[in-house]
């Protein structure tokens, strides 16, 4: 009787402790309100579940407490019982998976008029790269990542020269813009979150992955990263500040280009570029560093 009493206890405590919970989503700042949608029903369906499991268990616990002169009946199966279980059982399975897979459906259908901005991940930072006036993002890689050039742009791409670089961990947005991040790790597995956006996805060593959303409220607000990364992951943190389209422009046109930044690096490639065809030059790999003319000819005398 007692663990019965304790029971009800629980169930009810909980949906007070829920109802009245001082820990609860951040303001939504972005389009993203599905998924908070999807998030409450999981928290309905899961709930309803977990008090009506609960009163049950009190119910049987004093129903069939024990008594000297009660004998158990023998009831092998129970056929409507288990079409109830098991049609309640798909409903619930549905009500879960539905709201899911609707905003899933949105969150990989980027918009036409998006714009791109790249956020490139490393221990225990992060910077950007923004378009400039082409509006396309220039070639990148890996492999041609270097003092000179870290965010690693084919200097021999043209849609990359006025490609605007933002080196400190504060990123601005255009208010009401849909924007798809593009998403690099230059070392480790990364995770850009920034709570009130909701929208969130890995940093893939290799790979581009990517998210988009719009962001609705103007403000400032924390970029996190939400993989274990390294002892520094705790402190890798930044800005990500939403504009109107006034401020967001003011704000761009500050801003330095890799060409104006790195103009050293598009020089040393334009030469490599012009070298006489007898000086053989190693194509830039994955797993192999690019070497001068020089170099390249050594090697070969090594060989």
């Amino acid at each position: 009787m007692l663990i019965a009493i304790v029971l009800v206890i629980i169930a009810i405590g909980s949906v007070v402790f829920h109802i009245w919970s001082p820990w609860w989503f951040t303001p939504l700042a972005s389009n993203w309100g599905s998924l908070d949608n999807a998030i409450v029903i999981t928290f309905w369906i899961t709930g309803v579940v977990y008090v009506a499991l609960i009163l049950f268990m009190a119910y049987c616990l004093y129903k069939y407490r024990y008594k000297k002169e009660r004998r158990a009946d023998y009831e092998p199966e129970n056929s409507k019982l288990e079409w109830t279980l098991s049609i309640l059982t798909a409903l619930g399975v549905v009500g879960l998976l539905t709201p899911g897979l609707i905003a899933w459906a949105d969150f990989v259908t980027v918009p036409k008029n998006a714009i791109e901005v790249e956020v490139l991940g490393k221990q225990w930072d992060w910077s950007y790269r923004l378009p400039g006036k082409d509006g396309k993002l220039g070639k990148s890689s890996v492999a041609l990542i270097n003092d000179d050039n870290p965010f690693g742009i084919d200097p021999k791409d043209p849609n990359g020269k006025d490609d605007v670089l933002i080196e400190s961990d504060d990123l601005h947005l255009q208010l009401d813009q849909p924007v798809k991040m593009l998403l690099r790790s230059q070392d480790v597995l990364h995770d850009f979150y920034v709570p009130q956006f909701r929208a969130k996805m890995d940093l893939v060593p290799g790979m581009i992955t990517f998210f988009w959303m719009t962001p609705t409220r103007a403000g400032t607000f924390d970029v996190l990263c939400a993989e274990l990364c390294g002892v520094g992951h705790h402190a890798m943190r930044g800005t990500v500040i939403v504009d109107a389209k006034g401020a967001y422009d003011k704000w761009l046109s500050g801003q330095e280009t890799f060409a104006a930044l790195y103009p050293n690096t598009a020089k040393v490639k334009q030469a490599a570029k012009d070298a006489p065809a007898s000086a053989p030059v190693r194509q830039a790999s994955q797993d192999k560093p690019i070497l001068t003319a020089s170099e390249s000819t050594q090697s070969l005398r090594v060989q």
